[in-house]
């Protein structure tokens, strides 16, 4: 829900019109603008962007500013200020004696935007929830401004600091600049969250939970600007690890199939779990395409059973379309990585690299940099795919190597598959212990973001009431009985970080949030850090929610935890999407 305060602060906006990209000697007065609606009533003592004090790095052709504060009372310094860059055809700028530039805003073009229609990309680079770090120094985003867009960087606190600490610091940064909407170029009714793994949940948090009334305290505790809106209009999320209220369930659900060897315990949680799903997904009232509404009548059987089946075969029928053969699946299996998007990770002191951390550039596995537990005794995949395989028929035969579950239509180019059962055998085997993110020793990633002064938590009561009678029934006692530091309980923290509380009309905070209007969702089919049903509930919620415009969605087959795209290059792949969206407004 909205909420409107009254005015303390309106500041004059100005704007001027210019046709150089490069900066200028001669400046131009500035002109009185009123002030949007979106930003009629900003509540803050917060000073606005500074157009004097704007610095231009010539390769690039852009302007910048870094370390700007976001809100009044930080919890931690580390994580409290912005960078915007800025392609400098927006501006014409006079430079100054110290080497920055005053600017004032142009009627310059890049890729058919202008100063008062850019769109705002703010990435989420939070692997693991893990902190995003402020950018202190000036670090190329050449692809993203050479296409119009003004890049926006929000240092934000990670799991340490517990949920929802890292979405309230992203949100705190989306409404500081909607309080210069006018003064800056772009415009602020355009702005796009992205993000992969940990940072494409808080991607997709960013673009469920806008304007929701439960981040009001937290907003004002760190002293962001009130009377504005911190929706975003698109979120675009790779593998985001979401919805952890059923995650340890769906994960046995799922991948419970691929384990051997657990001690008895530990066998009856991963049934326990799985056999919990279904009330969990029966009671989430997920429909289809055509409002049916999905269910499953056993384990491995009902109507959302089927549409989980369907989605596997369309991603492994996409693979096929898509695919040239002779098909090279060694070079293949690391595609679509961590490629390039800003700024730092982690938990870092400011301006510093994690050690060992992989260039940006490149495809990468994103799950050497999260820092979350894997269990180094699981499974391995019942089917090995290497080499080069020269039809298509040859791949599908590697695929049945251990028993027939693809039956392939050599004609059509086509395939389906026997089960989700024995997909999962194949291809996607469990790579977490039972618990997967509410571990028994509480050191998931997960239980970190849930709990309190940078100790972990358990938060799942399905798994507590699985292992009543244990010896780990008094410590998820124990911590599902506590509350943060606002007085927030485990419940309402765990809904705060669900999108699928925001948008299932089951839930009671069924419209409760002003929600992305655009969609873009992208998998590896065969990750083993989350169910296949993760990314694919989340589509299903958006399609069936009213406000939603489109949902860009696919699971792509071959490739596990990275930044997955069925062809070509992640960062352009966003790029031509935010295009495309905007395209239609």
């Amino acid at each position: 829900m909205k909420r409107f305060l009254p005015i303390v602060c309106v500041c004059a906006m100005l704007t001027a019109c210019g046709t150089n990209s490069e900066p200028q000697n001669n400046m131009q007065d500035n002109a009185a603008k009123t002030v949007s609606s979106e930003t009629s009533a900003p509540v803050t003592s917060l000073t606005q962007i500074d157009m004097a004090k704007w610095e231009y790095n010539a390769e690039d052709n852009v302007y910048y500013q870094l370390n700007i504060p976001y809100c009044e009372t930080p919890a931690d310094e580390n994580y409290d200020t912005l960078a915007i860059i800025v392609p400098a055809a927006y501006m014409t700028g006079e430079q100054n004696e110290d080497g920055t530039f005053a600017c004032v805003l142009s009627d310059g073009k890049v890729n058919g935007y202008t100063a008062q229609t850019a769109p705002f990309v703010l990435p989420v680079e939070t692997p693991g929830y893990a902190a995003q770090a402020e950018m202190t120094e000036y670090s190329s985003q050449k692809e993203i401004t050479d296409a119009g867009l003004i890049y926006v960087q929000i240092g934000c606190r990670g799991r340490e600091a517990g949920a929802p600490a890292g979405v309230t610091d992203l949100k705190a940064g989306i409404r500081y600049i909607r309080y210069n909407s006018g003064i800056i170029p772009g415009s602020t009714d355009r702005m796009f969250s992205y993000g992969m793994s940990g940072g494409g949940a808080q991607s997709a948090l960013l673009g469920a939970t806008g304007d929701s009334a439960l981040y009001t305290p937290y907003l004002e505790k760190i002293g962001a600007v009130m009377g504005v809106s911190d929706a975003v209009q698109g979120s675009m999320c790779w593998c985001p690890i979401t919805n952890l209220d059923t995650a340890n369930e769906a994960y046995e659900w799922n991948m419970g199939v691929t384990r051997t060897g657990l001690d008895e315990q530990s066998q009856v949680l991963s049934d326990g779990l799985g056999e919990a799903y279904i009330e969990q997904i029966n009671s989430m009232g997920l429909t289809d395409k055509n409002g049916n509404k999905l269910t499953l009548d056993s384990l491995y059987s009902g109507s959302y059973y089927d549409v989980v089946k369907a989605a596997v075969e369309k991603s492994l029928n996409n693979f096929l379309e898509d695919t040239q053969f002779p098909y090279d699946a060694s070079a293949s299996n690391d595609k679509g990585g961590f490629d390039g998007f800003g700024g730092g990770m982690g938990d870092m002191p400011k301006g510093q690299k994690p050690e060992g951390m992989p260039d940006m550039k490149g495809e990468k596995d994103f799950t050497a940099m999260d820092d979350i537990s894997r269990d180094s005794s699981a499974a391995e995949a019942g089917v090995t795919l290497s080499g080069t395989y020269e039809t298509a028929k040859d791949y599908i035969a590697a695929l049945n190597a251990n028993g027939e579950w693809v039956v392939y239509d050599e004609a059509s180019n086509t395939a389906e598959i026997t089960s989700v059962e024995d997909f999962t055998k194949a291809l996607k085997p469990a790579t977490k212990s039972v618990g997967a993110f509410d571990a028994l020793d509480r050191s998931q990633g997960e239980n970190t973001l849930f709990g309190y002064e940078g100790e972990g938590a358990h938060f799942d009561k399905t798994e507590a009431a699985l292992l009543a009678g244990t010896e780990y029934e008094n410590d998820f006692a124990d911590d599902l009985a506590k509350t943060d530091a606002l007085g927030t309980d485990i419940d309402t923290r765990i809904n705060m970080y669900t999108p699928l509380y925001y948008l299932l009309e089951s839930s009671e905070g069924y419209k409760s949030s002003t929600p992305a209007k655009y969609w873009r969702i992208r998998s590896g089919i065969n990750q083993g850090d989350t169910s296949v049903t993760t990314e694919l509930n989340l589509a299903l919620a958006l399609e069936s929610f009213p406000d939603v415009k489109s949902v860009d969605f696919a699971q792509v087959w071959g490739q596990k935890h990275v930044k997955a795209e069925r062809s070509g290059d992640s960062t352009a792949n966003f790029v031509e999407w935010v295009n495309e969206c905007l395209k239609s407004e």
